[in-house]
């Protein structure tokens, strides 16, 4: 049935600005990656479908299908000067999909003969999906490049402050000392495994789609493999066995991943809220004059990048439960579900890639306050050392008679006084002289553990993960 034939054709479209018009979000269009928004913007998505249909008319012409200067017709007129997106997106809420309207401006500039070339024996969402495939695999490669950048400042952090001691806070409440850069050392493991799940994701989104309208590639005959084989290879893609038209797990590893992603600049996010805070003020975000300002409060410098990842990370997550319910499709073609997708997919991505390059602005203006750290330390009287002192004494006395010591010498401090002080009220005499031996020898700069060495690991680890991009340097 032609479009003019539709019987939607009698409903009225909206005027054509609105169709320009979209929803302004904050945290995508103010705070977003430019990078993932050139690869999904409007010209993107029509530009990876117009790729798709080039490759395919030169796959089909490798196989024989079809003649090799119909091809080279077809992907000269395949391009995004072949295409009145205004028309294109009308024609769209018509059909309900672009690429028979895409397909029809393309022939229409093409000479008879190779105008009914284009699209042959392909089914609109392989075109869609492939095109998506393309648009994914660059996503991922910005995502990599922003894992990377973010990680470089955090091994630069970890470096700098490898020996910079800090209170560890556990429930909220110092704990143990640590050091700064032991802290961070966690945050860039993580990053470095992500690099790991990135390349891991690639392999399954990068796939052609091929199979035609029931997933059978019976349109393309006995030559459906080779041509798929072709229009894979001339893509850049891999090919799967089987149709995945309504097998989207690849797109819910996807979808995770980037939840994943902004989580992981999140927790790095809300460290420095929760370290920026008034009453701890260890950190604090650099920027220019007004970062951060409140409009009634001239004292305020808000930690504010900060909390627009941990947004970003919110929506995320949200965004990426939904694209785990749009992998539930019946039979071999969704029925809603993957229309969901053309509207989740960008923006987890989007959401994922301004995480992280928020988090690398946070990390690279970050400020950091050694002074706060050794005050906040040294305000808790000397309770941080508690299990220092239950330890160093626990040889001598058994481990539940030094923790019930330490235990009432650190309720009797918490009212004001010292633990070391209390503890020499109320250690017996024959364990006094343990305890003034266990008291010079702990410190907040020694009671650190592997704290110094895990940043080692860490930024061994990190220089391990990263070595592609090294060596890619140089070359």
């Amino acid at each position: 049935m032609s479009v003019g034939a539709s019987p939607l054709a009698g409903i009225p479209l909206p005027d054509s600005r609105a169709l320009s018009r979209e929803p302004f979000g904050l945290l995508i269009h103010v705070f977003g990656d430019p990078g993932v928004a050139e690869i999904l913007s409007g010209d993107g998505i029509i530009e990876s479908w117009l790729e798709a249909e080039r490759a395919l008319a030169f796959a089909e012409a490798e196989a024989g299908l079809i003649e090799a200067s119909d091809a080279e017709a077809v992907a000269k007129g395949a391009t995004l000067a072949a295409i009145d997106r205004e028309v294109l997106w009308e024609k769209t809420r018509l059909v309900g999909y672009p690429i028979l309207p895409l397909v029809r401006m393309v022939a229409a500039s093409l000479p008879e003969g190779p105008n009914g070339r284009v699209h042959y024996g392909a089914t609109t969402q392989d075109i869609m999906d492939t095109g998506l495939a393309l648009q994914l695999v660059r996503v991922l490669e910005r995502l990599d490049d922003l894992v990377v950048e973010l990680g470089d400042e955090l091994a630069r952090l970890v470096s700098e402050h490898r020996d910079t001691a800090v209170a560890a806070r556990t429930h909220g409440q110092q704990a143990v000392p640590t050091t700064f850069g032991a802290k961070l050392a966690s945050f860039l493991g993580e990053f470095a495994r992500h690099r790991e799940r990135l390349v891991g994701t690639r392999g399954r989104v990068a796939i052609v789609s091929l199979y035609g309208a029931g997933g059978t590639s019976a349109a393309l005959g006995e030559d459906a493999a080779r041509v798929r084989a072709g229009f894979a290879r001339r893509l850049g893609l891999e090919v799967r066995g089987t149709s995945w038209h309504a097998a989207r797990d690849s797109l819910g590893e996807f979808a995770m991943l980037c939840a994943m992603l902004s989580a992981s600049a999140a927790r790095f996010s809300n460290e420095v809220i929760n370290l920026s805070r008034s009453e701890i003020a260890e950190v604090s975000e650099g920027g220019d004059h007004h970062y951060g300002a409140s409009s009634t409060m001239p004292q305020k410098r808000n930690p504010i990048r900060s909390e627009v990842v941990v947004g970003m990370s919110i929506v995320a997550s949200a965004l990426a439960g939904a694209v785990g319910r749009t992998m539930v499709v019946p039979h071999e073609r969704a029925a809603g579900e993957w229309q969901a997708e053309w509207q989740l997919l960008p923006e987890v991505a989007s959401l994922a890639a301004g995480a992280l390059s928020n988090s690398s602005h946070v990390a690279r203006h970050l400020s950091v306050h050694p002074g706060t750290m050794r005050a906040n330390m040294e305000a808790d009287g000397g309770r941080l050392l508690a299990e220092a002192f239950m330890i160093g004494l626990s040889g001598s006395m058994g481990r539940e008679a030094a923790h019930d010591l330490v235990y009432e010498a650190a309720q009797e401090a918490r009212e004001g006084g010292d633990l070391l002080a209390c503890l020499r009220r109320l250690v017996p005499a024959a364990q006094s002289a343990l305890l003034e031996k266990v008291a010079g020898s702990t410190s907040y700069d020694r009671y650190l553990g592997e704290a110094g060495p895990m940043c080692d690991r860490g930024l061994a680890e990190w220089r391990e993960a990263t070595v592609d991009r090294r060596e890619a340097s140089r070359q």
